[in-house]
């Protein structure tokens, strides 16, 4: 089906309203950010000077060299994790046979329904009661298992697309399921893969709610909560708010842009297969 010139062009422009609407605040943030803070009184201006020490100040006074780490180290760990266990878990549902496959596999997406503020109580007290609370642990698995439920129904969906004929083939040759998967399976998936990767990175950096309950040593702050402690003590100094805000998000925006063709092919795919 073909769009006509009159119809493109208005597709076109309700398109770039909405990119204004989308751009213009997150221009308003970084030309707050480079303006002097005596400068800046939390409106839409633009500086007359750049001050780019706003950023060096917000990272010594917030100490996000801290906040930063721990979002990174916490951030792989989910990412690695859920990765590894998706993979396992959307090819044994997706392509081997056992007892009561189905019904478990609809008790797994019951996760995709349960918000965390439904068990983060709970989560806390049998953290604390194992002795886990305020460590690392304590938000890579919470955030290992709340990423799980969607990994394992993306994946089972790519595994169950994946042409027949290549793994029966791959079975004759002697191939046993574990090295169908990893060898067969795995590198032709990578897009969709990478794709799963991208969104729970973004989900685990962003993530506010499980930091801020089971952690209590600053050390161990992620940098969205550290981020929310900094403008706690800082609600009227606008470039430094600006500036941490944009250091704060710089990691998942570069993210993105590195892996951008491979999200993007992987979210094709897998709307193609629905």
């Amino acid at each position: 089906m073909r769009i006509s010139a009159p119809e493109k062009s208005v597709n076109y422009v309700i398109l770039s309203l909405f990119a204004l609407f989308a751009i213009i605040p997150l221009v308003g943030v970084l030309f707050s950010a480079v303006t002097p803070p005596k400068e800046n009184s939390g409106a839409f201006t633009l500086p007359t000077t750049i001050d780019l020490g706003n950023f060096g100040a917000a990272w010594t006074q917030g100490h996000f060299g801290t906040y930063m780490f721990s979002s990174i180290l916490v951030t792989v760990a989910v990412v690695v994790l859920t990765t590894l266990l998706a993979v396992l878990a959307g090819f044994a549902f997706a392509r081997l046979d056992f007892f009561g496959s189905n019904v478990l596999f609809f008790v797994m997406l019951a996760g995709l329904m349960l918000p965390a503020e439904a068990f983060i109580i709970p989560l806390y007290f049998n953290l604390r009661s194992v002795g886990l609370a305020d460590t690392y642990a304590a938000l890579v698995l919470p955030q290992t298992a709340q990423s799980l439920a969607f990994g394992i129904f993306w994946m089972r969906n790519q595994f169950r697309t994946f042409p027949g004929t290549i793994i029966e083939a791959a079975r004759l040759d002697g191939a046993r399921d574990f090295r169908l998967l990893w060898q067969v399976i795995v590198p032709p998936s990578l897009a969709p893969i990478m794709t799963m990767c991208v969104l729970v990175a973004m989900w685990t950096w962003n993530e506010f709610l499980i930091p801020l309950v089971l952690i209590t040593s600053e050390d161990k702050r992620t940098a969205p909560l550290g981020l929310a402690f900094f403008q706690g003590e800082h609600l009227t100094d606008y470039s430094l708010l600006a500036a941490a805000g944009i250091m704060v998000a710089l990691p998942i925006v570069i993210l993105y842009f590195v892996l951008q063709k491979r999200f993007i092919s992987g979210m094709l795919g897998g709307i193609a297969t629905k």
